[in-house]
């Protein structure tokens, strides 16, 4: 049985119950000749060396060998390391095991507070953390973590996936409507694929039989169309995309309205905004909310949040855009709204986001028009 001291985000309770499996009882305790900072995205912390400084935390007496084993998973994941240290407890002073990331190469922000990190940070990775928990003995720690940022990702779009929404028509959904009696993940990258053995409610009441489903599981994610009331146009992007290219269609370049991942730091609306920067270049001016929807809810998990921007958009505006760290050559193009109208009606624009989005628009934009004064 091993002691351990927490200083970071593991001092969060429902992390750290997750993270074990169990509830524990922890005590007050300081580890003396440290001090805990921020690193400077203020998603974690680092301790570094202080003679005259105190780390404050919370120590596990009699840690077992599967309790060592999930932290050494979890926090192995991302480099940390083990080392034996004297801790100030009230009952006096002891040793005990606590975890070490390497300070080289990290930027720090400030004093540790576990208090700011939980409002920023505390629910999307503890959301986070059950998925990662789930992959210890399916997958190397170092796999998992080269992945994190996507995990982290999916963790805020489950929190967005509790808000409140209407059923008035539908059923009301419950927690057992659906019986999960075994999950696993064959598949986990930028994306993933998780699989599913369960009984679902049926409308008669009962739970039906035994079924296996599969999800094509992505984070949530925006769309956004810039357009100029005044001038009567819109700028579209064009980009290769991999879907049309696996499906064996010939034109694998997309014309499409931005779109991106919404950053598990983020909300949707500045997602937008960042994405507009990233792939067009444009600084938008008001988001109007088309729809959230989900564009395939019998096979993918992504949940989508569509605007329209207002957005001054001159002459010679459209460029060529995208972040060469993400190998995006992205191209946009001006166009007037009827122009617009006339690729969904061709078909060449192909993809429901922006077929939605323009229907949208071609309802509003006699009021867009007559508020801009044009």
């Amino acid at each position: 049985m091993t002691d351990l001291f927490f200083y970071g985000t593991l001092c969060h309770a429902p992390l750290l119950r997750l993270v074990l499996g169990r509830e524990v009882q922890t005590e007050p305790a300081r580890l003396p000749g440290y001090r805990v900072l921020f690193e400077a995205s203020g998603a974690y912390p680092l301790i570094v060396p202080d003679d005259a400084g105190v780390a404050d935390g919370l120590l596990l007496r009699g840690a077992s060998a599967e309790d060592l084993a999930r932290l050494d998973f979890y926090e192995g994941a991302f480099g940390y390391e083990t080392r034996n240290v004297p801790v100030l407890t009230g009952a006096g002073p002891g040793t005990a095991l606590t975890y070490f990331l390497p300070i080289s190469g990290f930027r720090t922000a400030g004093a540790w507070s576990l208090d700011d990190w939980a409002r920023d940070w505390g629910a999307v990775v503890v959301a986070t953390a059950a998925d990662l928990m789930d992959q210890m003995g399916q997958r190397p720690a170092a796999e998992v973590a080269a992945r994190y940022w996507q995990m982290l990702v999916r963790g805020a779009s489950r929190l967005r996936a509790t808000e409140p929404a209407p059923a008035t028509l539908r059923r009301r959904g419950q927690p057992d409507d659906a019986l999960v009696e075994r999950r696993r993940t064959p598949y986990a990258h930028y994306f993933a694929v998780e699989e599913y053995d369960l009984r679902v409610r049926r409308f008669d009441g009962g739970h039906g039989p035994l079924m296996n489903r599969a999800a094509f599981v992505s984070g949530d994610a925006v769309t956004v169309l810039p357009y100029d009331p005044v001038r009567d146009r819109v700028l579209l992007v064009e980009q290769f995309r991999a879907g049309p290219f696996a499906r064996g269609d010939a034109e694998v370049w997309q014309i499409e309205a931005i779109a991106g991942r919404v950053d598990p730091d983020e909300t949707p609306e500045q997602a937008a905004r960042r994405e507009a920067v990233e792939e067009a270049g444009l600084t938008l001016g008001a988001l109007l909310p088309v729809a959230n929807y989900y564009p395939s809810p019998g096979a993918k998990t992504e949940f989508l949040y569509s605007y329209v921007a207002l957005t001054d958009l001159p002459d010679g505006c459209a460029g060529i855009f995208g972040l060469a760290d993400e190998a995006e050559d992205i191209r946009g193009h001006l166009l007037d709204f009827t122009g617009m109208m006339a690729l969904v009606a061709s078909g060449e624009i192909a993809n429901a986001p922006l077929i939605l989005t323009a229907l949208w628009l071609e309802r509003e934009r006699p009021r867009l028009r007559a508020a801009a004064g044009a």
